[in-house]
């Protein structure tokens, strides 16, 4: 898969959602892809850049005072890239701007893979390979070229059950940098999910659209 897969595939989820969402009737924009993310286990692979979380809380600061003064009330945070968390910036920036509702949606976390693919990894896996293969398959090599994206896991008891968590070194964690097989990948698989993901979104698009933010939780009496 090439660079910049990441960006290929959220920018291709936010249009299509938001095309669904707006022709549904509900008034939604979208923002260009920032196309740099949290890389600091990546940090030895080459051309990989690395943009730190507070960079990152620095620019949504100019993006939400910008919308704010423009009187736009409500921002999603649309991710396509495992190695961000946005919800400890966004607790901090909805204190700053407490005018403006403020959420995050990581794309990858929708749905159970399971219900599409048969052997989904979480990077340039069978998911991420059935989506490039739809999406821009002229920059997908063959399958024959690819790793079988086998991993190595830590020698620590409470990471490997999930408990605990510590970054990974990528180049130790992987061998051929992918995580996950991707010879079950195929553009049939990467296309329903795209638009299973593009619906899904595009109904919270217009719920959000249409809720009233001093109205935002039920009550038991109603």
């Amino acid at each position: 898969l090439p660079y910049e897969t990441d960006n290929i595939q959220l920018n291709c989820l936010a249009a299509e959602s938001a095309r669904i969402a707006w022709h549904g009737g509900a008034k939604v924009g979208v923002l260009p892809c920032v196309p740099f993310g949290v890389n600091t286990g990546q940090l030895d692979i080459p051309f990989c850049i690395n943009m730190n979380p507070t960079t990152q809380t620095a620019v949504l600061a100019d993006v939400i005072g910008s919308l704010s003064h423009q009187g736009i009330s409500k921002l999603i945070v649309l991710n396509g890239h495992g190695g961000n968390n946005f919800r400890q910036q966004l607790r901090e920036l909805q204190a700053r701007f407490p005018e403006v509702f403020l959420c995050t949606v990581d794309w990858f976390g929708m749905i159970n893979p399971a219900d599409i693919f048969d052997d989904p990894g979480d990077h340039a896996d069978e998911v991420e390979t059935s989506l490039m293969m739809h999406i821009a398959p002229n920059l997908v090599t063959g399958l024959e070229e690819a790793g079988d994206g086998s991993t190595n896991q830590s020698r620590i008891k409470a990471i490997r059950e999930g408990w605990a968590w510590a970054q990974r070194d990528w180049l130790k964690a992987t061998n051929d940098t992918g995580s996950g097989d991707p010879s079950k990948a195929t553009a049939d698989k990467g296309k329903e999910l795209i638009e299973t993901l593009s619906e899904k979104l595009a109904a919270f698009y217009s719920e959000l659209a249409e809720s009233d933010l001093s109205d935002l939780y039920e009550t038991k009496n109603n």
